[in-house]
């Protein structure tokens, strides 16, 4: 086949996420079983125009900001050059509604919706373009198949208006090769928080429940992995609650030294009010690593409560701080967590999920869904 996949950003751009990943894992390994694959991706500073990555021929056009405008003229001209057979539209962040300008073939592929959380993410302006914007895949997207990575985002799209019968779910993987126990002794009473840093994962939550816990647990030290705009804010918030001996926010950092901070870790905290499935928490589990998550729609399927990891009513800091401090004061209970943590994560396969994607691309080439 020749795929053309259209989605915001790719693996290089500074902003990639959870979604880029999968994007990339998932299409990697379709591109090397000989499919030939595009993508169509915003620019960002420095970045070529083109260039492969994973065996994906990557197309840039325009800026994070202005790319949904250049996407049609660009699906088009790629459509027409390339001989496309079929199109992937990844829905991150606002969708394309590429039915409504191309006959081709389709998939979409889904991570979460916002919903009403993009109202706590940007200005209300933008919020109601995204709200309108998603309200509208039901009927944009109706005789479309989904793939989606959890039961929580299909429960979301069949309760909008989309057909169970057209949505499929094919879970994120783990690349055990990186993300396995490290061999040295753990840091004791070290958390991570990984991610991108926005509004809607609320990672305030974790600096609030730090207040309560510092006195009791002298030697807490935390670690918040990751870039985003909403870092500035957090980092205020830390310097008013006067933690900042306490929190290390380390931005951006390559895949070797997040690994690294997972294996000196004792825990994992996800404080997000929606994902889509809640790569980081499965990356963790992989190298021994219990998470404390709130109980919101994606991190609910990848934390199995008492198993391999803690959930906590979202939002509510009392019990996210008594979850806390639940596994760093059982170290029974946290060694069974640990162990528990690494057998959940060998569930979690890529090359089988790839070729979940690829029989549904295939089906829908040849007109069966």
């Amino acid at each position: 086949m020749n795929i053309l996949i259209v989605n915001w950003q790719d693996r290089h751009n500074p902003y990639a996420g959870g979604a880029e990943v999968h994007l990339h894992e998932i299409f990697g390994r379709i591109a090397a079983w000989g499919h030939k694959v595009t993508l169509l991706a915003s620019g960002f500073p420095g970045a070529k125009k083109e260039e492969t990555v994973d065996r994906i021929h990557v197309v840039r056009k325009g800026s994070r900001n202005d790319f949904n405008f250049f996407v049609p003229s660009a699906i088009r001209e790629i459509v027409g050059r390339e001989n496309i057979d079929i199109l992937v539209e990844d829905l991150n962040k606002i969708p394309f509604f590429t039915p409504m300008f191309m006959k081709i073939p389709t998939v979409a592929i889904l991570h979460h919706r916002f919903g009403k959380s993009i109202f706590t993410e940007t200005i209300l302006p933008f919020a109601m373009y995204v709200y309108i914007a998603e309200s509208m895949i039901p009927v944009v997207y109706r005789n479309i198949p989904f793939d989606v990575v959890s039961e929580s985002t299909k429960d979301d799209l069949v309760a909008s208006g989309i057909s169970a019968e057209r949505i499929f779910i094919h879970y994120n993987g783990i690349d055990r090769s990186m993300y396995k126990p490290g061999k040295g002794k753990k840091n004791a009473f070290q958390i991570a928080f990984l991610g991108r840093i926005k509004k809607y994962k609320s990672i305030e939550h974790l600096l609030y429940a730090v207040v309560r816990l510092r006195n009791e647990f002298s030697q807490l030290r935390v670690i918040v992995v990751g870039d985003g705009d909403a870092l500035p804010d957090l980092k205020r918030i830390a310097g008013s609650l006067k933690i900042e001996g306490i929190v290390n926010f380390t931005g951006f950092v390559s895949a070797n030294e997040k690994v690294r901070i997972l294996q000196e870790s004792e825990i994992v905290v996800n404080t997000s009010s929606k994902e889509g499935w809640g790569l980081t928490v499965i990356e963790s589990n992989a190298c021994g690593i219990p998470v404390v998550a709130a109980d919101s729609p994606g991190l609910r399927d990848s934390v199995k409560d008492g198993f391999n990891g803690l959930l906590y009513p979202y939002g509510d800091i009392s019990i996210l701080t008594e979850s806390i401090k639940k596994l760093l004061k059982n170290s029974k209970l946290l060694e069974r967590l640990q162990n528990n943590a690494i057998e959940w994560s060998k569930k979690f396969d890529w090359e089988k999920s790839a070729r979940g994607v690829l029989e549904i691309l295939t089906k829908r080439l040849s007109g069966e869904i």
